[in-house]
């Protein structure tokens, strides 16, 4: 019987072959090596493989048990089972070639029932995700706690009406933020998934956002008192599981911020999935960081545009992307941040293989993106054209403006007669240059 750290022995690694390439498990447009806009495409994705849904979820949903026989899952709850899936983890990111992983602290530790088994379950994993950096050169792009799954957490973290459990994600954050400094991580992302509410006739609305935003400010605190250089993420989500939560989009999370001096401190986790959710494209949601300044990072989990729910999905769809990536690129591209894959495989797709083609398919799609995003900008004439738009502004009448008041400008438009006219936006041109390199 196949043992859990044999588990992808017969598959990869996974290799640059090329877009004529015939092996399904080859990248095709992923050459790690091959200078974009200046830089190595390995080091503007920084790819991250995340350990929640792609080792640790069973292939279960509400109507149904799991349906995946991972060898690690059976005794996941044990020592010996978590250093199982530690090991099988780190195997698979090695395979698949990738620079980062990233991890919730109950993903690669034991079951614990109280606080002493948390310490020490929790303590024990760290210690063996360190031996497994220094021996494959894997890197951490985040760590983070997850305060959504224990029933503890069924009315919140952080916003919580009990402060026990306050502090007992406290005592989560407070560790996993430690391990992810010990561990090199890039950044620590608070994914606040039941800070929120089901209904406002048992919520205290102003108790909950004023507890949650000094909670953010105490993880901010340590975060400088331990000497953590990495960028703290928040992940916005419009809802689900909770009926509505604070971090709902990223103007949400920003203005949120702003409340609570939070702004020069914290950026944004975006992921396409929740991004559609909030009724938005995921350009826009990043759009929004850069023009806010909070840009961080990504998941690039994708929806189903027949399902108002998070399927967190592989990304698919190069067109999709490739506007997402214009976007990266404007904001300057990644600091700290990368594009992490907190995807699931369908729950048909049973194999060991269909891991590597849900990741193998989702890096090439973020390749030609990359690709396409670079052919898009050095041909220039999507931003020239949104340069001419926006002349005025530099202009005379445009200058004037920025220095008067209201008043002032009101009496510019009787002095000078102005009457303007519409001007064509050209919507449908731009459309048909942005699919001519797609």
């Amino acid at each position: 019987m196949m043992s859990a750290t044999d588990y992808f022995s017969e598959i990869g690694p996974v290799t640059y072959q090329g877009p004529d390439a015939t092996d399904e498990l080859a990248y095709r447009f992923y050459d790690k090596d091959r200078m974009v806009l200046g830089k190595r495409m390995e080091d503007h994705l920084r790819l991250s493989v995340c350990f929640w849904h792609t080792f640790c979820w069973p292939g279960s949903d509400v109507f149904g048990p799991g349906t995946f026989d991972r060898p690690w899952l059976a005794n996941a709850h044990t020592p010996e089972g978590a250093a199982d899936k530690r090991t099988v983890g780190f195997d698979f990111v090695k395979r698949l070639g990738v620079p980062y992983y990233c991890f919730h602290d109950v993903d690669v530790m034991a079951q614990a029932h109280n606080v002493s088994e948390y310490n020490r379950y929790f303590g024990e994993a760290v210690d063996h995700l360190e031996k497994l950096q220094s021996e494959t050169g894997i890197g951490l792009l985040w760590g983070t706690a997850n305060l959504f799954s224990d029933p503890r957490y069924a009315a919140g973290a952080a916003t919580s009406p009990f402060p026990e459990v306050y502090a007992w994600g406290a005592l989560q954050v407070r560790s996993a933020l430690e391990a992810t400094h010990r561990l090199g991580g890039a950044n620590y992302v608070l994914w606040g998934g039941r800070e929120g509410y089901e209904t406002l006739h048992n919520t205290d609305l102003k108790r909950e956002l004023d507890n949650f935003g000094r909670f953010l400010s105490l993880v901010v605190e340590h975060k400088h008192k331990i000497g953590f250089k990495g960028t703290i993420l928040i992940e916005p989500k419009p809802f689900e599981p909770t009926k509505h939560q604070y971090d709902f989009d990223t103007a949400t999370v920003y203005g949120f911020l702003k409340r609570y001096g939070l702004e020069d401190e914290v950026c944004v986790n975006i992921e396409a999935n929740h991004a559609t959710l909030a009724s938005h494209t995921f350009e826009h949601e990043l759009a929004t960081a850069n023009a806010l300044g909070i840009f961080g990072s990504i998941d690039a989990n994708r929806g189903d545009p027949q399902n108002g729910w998070d399927t967190d999905q592989f990304p698919n769809s190069v067109p999709e992307m490739t506007l997402a990536m214009i976007e990266v690129i404007r904001a300057g591209g990644f600091t700290t941040g990368g594009f992490n894959f907190d995807s699931k495989v369908r729950r048909q797709s049973v194999d060991a293989v269909d891991i590597f083609h849900g990741h193998v398919g989702a890096i090439d799609v973020l390749a030609r993106a990359l690709l396409n995003a670079e052919a898009i900008i050095a041909d220039g004439r999507l931003d020239q054209f949104k340069k001419e738009r926006y002349a005025g502004w530099d202009g005379e009448l445009g200058q004037a403006i920025g220095q008067k008041n209201l008043s002032e400008i009101a009496d510019l438009a009787v002095e000078r007669d102005l009457n303007p006219k519409p001007v064509s936006g050209r919507q449908e041109r731009l459309e048909n240059l942005i699919n001519r390199f797609v």
